[in-house]
């Protein structure tokens, strides 16, 4: 089975993602989908994290029932952390023993939002606040560069799936298309994409709260920009994010090398979409 290997920090929507993928080779395929996760296992997060032996055999579990269920036909996800290089190297060895094809799916959240997710779980599925920032801390991002991390899909919290470039790299024996998630940016990808996302979400916010307090018209100054935010009119949120989405798909296409400018950029790209 062609292998998907999930990637991200605790509680970056990996599971969710996991299930899309799942629901969508079942619809379009007639292949069998396998899901491989700590679920499965019964593991107790915050006891096995916090013990390196307990957490290697974890691992070891993992890719055992991986290496079980992997060959030439069906679909197996692994959704687990996945945050060690050397470990997705181990994976990336096993499909090519089983001379299967494999992607990795990169769940890119800031600390700030997965912690946050984190928060409003029920008790009984929370990491511990000091088990979730040494994860975070130990999260070895995936590299497109390297042939383990390759194809590497790289998906913010409101991206849609790229789910037929996902089935193109697992059935067509073939790399998607030269992209944002396949190429190096003039900056890691991984920092790129993690500063446009935390900054488009600031001025987002900023603009949301200035408008309760502000009539159209008024010109209004958010975080990291000196351009000014020209409001024409009342923007509910629903536009914001819509705008928000439109602004970082084609950032992807065209990233800058200084981050510094993309508050600037982002106004900008908003007072034409106000008008």
């Amino acid at each position: 089975m062609p292998l998907i290997v999930m990637c991200g920090y605790p509680c970056s929507g990996k599971t969710r993602r996991a299930e899309e993928l799942k629901m969508h080779f079942e619809e379009t395929t007639d292949r069998q989908v396998h899901t491989v996760g700590d679920g499965a296992l019964g593991v107790d997060r915050n006891s096995v994290y916090a013990d390196s032996q307990k957490e290697k055999d974890t691992r070891a579990s993992l890719k055992a029932e991986v290496e079980r269920k992997v060959n030439k036909d069906n679909v197996v996800i692994l959704d687990s952390l996945n945050y060690i290089k050397g470990y997705r190297y181990e994976l990336f060895c096993l499909t090519k023993h089983a001379q299967t094809p494999h992607c990795l799916v990169h769940c890119l959240t800031s600390g700030e939002d997965s912690s946050l997710w984190n928060q409003n779980r029920g008790v009984a599925e929370q990491y511990s606040q000091d088990i979730f920032d040494a994860l975070v801390q130990r999260f070895e991002a995936p590299d497109s560069r390297n042939r383990w991390d390759s194809p590497l899909f790289t998906v913010l919290k409101d991206d849609i799936l790229p789910l037929e470039a996902i089935s193109d790299a697992l059935f067509k024996r073939k790399a998607p298309p030269p992209n944002q998630s396949t190429q190096s940016q003039p900056l890691s990808s991984t920092n790129f994409l993690y500063e446009l996302d935390k900054i488009t979400q600031d001025v987002l916010m900023a603009i949301f709260n200035a408008q309760k307090t502000s009539v159209p018209g008024d010109i209004i100054s958010v975080p990291g920009a000196t351009e000014k935010v020209e409001l024409t009119r009342t923007v509910n949120m629903a536009e914001l994010r819509k705008l928000r989405r439109q602004f970082i798909s084609y950032s992807k296409m065209h990233p800058t090398e200084n981050t510094g400018q993309i508050a600037n950029m982002f106004v900008q790209y908003l007072n034409k979409g106000f008008h």
